[in-house]
């Protein structure tokens, strides 16, 4: 009762394509995800730079909007 080895070749290979169909599935999402991480970071990138013009449109003195509210002393000082 010997087992032909194409017998078993069939459902290896079923099975490897199924594996290969996942991988690239997966591959796809991981894509995807590392694609809109990238536009993120771009936003983010953006935001930090329009800040800094910002703060340095305010001057080495700061607008008043921009200073820490800790060094302003209460009204009833």
């Amino acid at each position: 009762m010997d087992i032909n080895p194409q017998d078993r070749v069939g459902p290896r290979l079923d099975e490897l394509e199924i594996k290969a169909s996942y991988t690239e599935d997966l591959l796809d999402q991981l894509n995807l995800t590392i694609f809109r991480q990238q536009q993120q970071i771009d936003r983010l990138t953006q935001q930090v730079a329009q800040l800094k013009e910002q703060a340095n449109r305010a001057g080495p003195g700061g607008d008043a909007a921009v200073q820490d509210p800790r060094d302003e002393l209460p009204p009833h000082y």
